[in-house]
């Protein structure tokens, strides 16, 4: 099966092992940094042409591009002439990791805060920025108090949810219109609406976000995990079918 053959050994056939490597390249790798996010205007949408580039303006380099241009690498796998072009393991591998920071709703956020970067809270007693606690924390401490720090016990509930509570909406984050292989316009757009919902929603310089924040905010992260999941599962069987 093509994504076997192209993880790296070290990752013994497990894709779920992968998912970081693009975080730890991005200071071996400098150009990549820009391509895990999106900013945005305070507008709560988004535009590709308007928001797809870098700090200096190139078009296409965010996370929506680069999934959108991995996508097209890993669809020359079967055309010998082309393949040799790209390193195929390394496309997958951003890939990878792309789906899933698109869907965490501060990859796309407002550019005059970098994304909650620039947002100091306290998350319970601990200093904090926003998009840590969105990145890191909120999943943390969800892992502590109610799966006994498990992930597999948190990787099973969301699973559950996908088969069960969410099993009818799984055909429609499959989707991807117009022939495409990948959709990440639709995601993004999603996630500045849950950033602006969710994220942002009644938080401001300094705040303590405890049990309140926590406890709604939970199910918006397992519901864009799942939506992550089944998207790059749909996106890689388009790919390689």
């Amino acid at each position: 099966d093509a994504v076997k053959q192209l993880l790296p050994k070290w990752a013994e056939d497990d894709l779920g092992s992968v998912c970081s490597w693009a975080d730890q390249v991005k200071f071996r790798y400098r150009w990549s940094s820009p391509l895990h996010f999106i900013n945005t205007p305070e507008t709560c949408s988004y535009q590709y042409k308007r928001d797809c580039k870098d700090e200096d303006g190139e078009a296409g380099r965010c996370v929506a591009g680069a999934i959108n241009n991995y996508t097209s690498q890993l669809l020359t796998y079967n055309s010998a002439a082309d393949k040799a072009e790209y390193n195929l393991t390394e496309s997958l591998l951003f890939l990878v990791h792309f789906v899933g920071d698109i869907h965490q709703p501060l990859h796309v956020g407002f550019a005059s805060d970098k994304g909650g970067n620039t947002i100091d809270v306290h998350w319970y007693r601990t200093k904090q920025v926003l998009h840590h606690v969105w990145d890191t924390n909120i999943i943390e401490t969800a892992e502590e108090r109610i799966y006994n720090s498990n992930v597999d016990g948190m990787v099973d509930a969301i699973q559950q949810n996908i088969t069960n509570e969410w099993a009818d909406q799984v055909k429609r984050w499959e989707a991807c219109g117009l022939n495409k292989t990948a959709c990440p316009d639709i995601y993004a757009s999603e996630g500045i609406k849950a950033a602006c919902d969710w994220a942002y929603k009644g938080v401001k310089e300094e705040s303590v976000l405890e049990d309140d924040y926590f406890v709604s905010r939970l199910p918006i992260i397992y519901w864009r995990l799942a939506q992550g999941g089944v998207r790059l599962a749909a996106t890689l069987n388009r790919i390689f079918g």
